[in-house]
């Protein structure tokens, strides 16, 4: 399958050869939902945080007497039915929100949602910005010549989440560029996700062959990368040859036998009587 590729001018410039594999997923609504409902955890932060009655200060004297008031018995002014006590059972930021994403199941997800969007119509491809320096006038006036293509005029009108550009390798030049349009969010292609291509409109696809090439190596499963590892040709080894030393053991000594003496002792003859 192929696909148009504009430049900044808004006027074609070629076709570029999409991948069946990144481009023409089926829906899958329950996988793409289970994805960025997973993915949408995993970024929460567990903010909320409330103190137990343990925790909060004070407390340490008995309100009252035990006996003899008329009054409930109570042991601490930081109870949970008091007025400043603790909390039971609140909100604690030891809690964990995450949930695990198979690989593939993420890899999946991605191409279905990438999928979507070029059959919404919703995708563009930019032969390159050309951007020399960082210039906001310059961002402006190529979203107001692809605005011109049949399909896109909500570039130049929508407010918000408005177009989300995608560039094969990092450049200052046209991140700074589109800096302060708020409605507008450059990434790499290393760094797009389900959520961010569904949070934005439309999708600015810089570089069209190199970046494509590497949504593909993203979206390839962990089988398929270890077949093309295979396929590919083996660098020759380097044979290191170690002679051999030869270590001289030391004598094992033997233990000599000790003969002890045994010292008889010399009776002396009887004195006659």
């Amino acid at each position: 399958m192929q696909a148009t590729i504009y430049n900044i001018q808004g006027k074609d410039a070629g076709t570029v050869q999409l991948p069946e594999r990144v481009f023409a997923q089926a829906w899958n609504p329950d996988l793409v939902h289970e994805v960025i409902l997973s993915m949408q955890s995993n970024a929460r932060t567990s903010g909320a945080h409330t103190k137990t009655r343990a925790e909060v200060r004070g407390g340490g004297k008995k309100p009252w007497r035990q006996k003899g008031t008329g009054r409930a018995r109570h042991g601490s002014r930081r109870s949970p039915i008091w007025t400043g006590g603790g909390v039971t059972f609140g909100p604690r930021s030891e809690k964990k929100y995450t949930k695990k994403i198979n690989r593939n199941t993420r890899a999946k997800a991605l191409s279905i949602v990438l999928s979507r969007k070029l059959e919404d119509d919703q995708i563009i491809f930019l032969d390159s910005f050309a951007l020399s320096a960082p210039k906001a006038t310059d961002a402006k006036n190529i979203l107001a010549s692809l605005s011109k293509i049949s399909g896109k005029e909500h570039l130049s009108t929508k407010r918000t989440n408005t177009a989300l550009i995608v560039v094969d390798s990092r450049d200052e030049n046209v991140e700074k560029s589109f800096r302060n349009f708020g409605n507008i969010l450059v990434k790499s292609v290393k760094d797009i996700n389900p959520v961010l291509l569904l949070t934005y409109k439309y999708v600015i696809v810089a570089n069209p062959d190199d970046s494509v090439a590497l949504l593909s190596a993203r979206v390839a499963t962990k089988a398929e990368k270890s077949e093309k590892e295979v396929s590919a040709p083996a660098k020759e080894a380097k044979v290191v040859v170690r002679k051999k030393t030869t270590v001289k053991k030391a004598p094992v000594q033997t233990a000599k036998k000790v003969t002890k003496k045994v010292a008889t002792k010399k009776v002396s003859p009887k004195k006659k009587a």
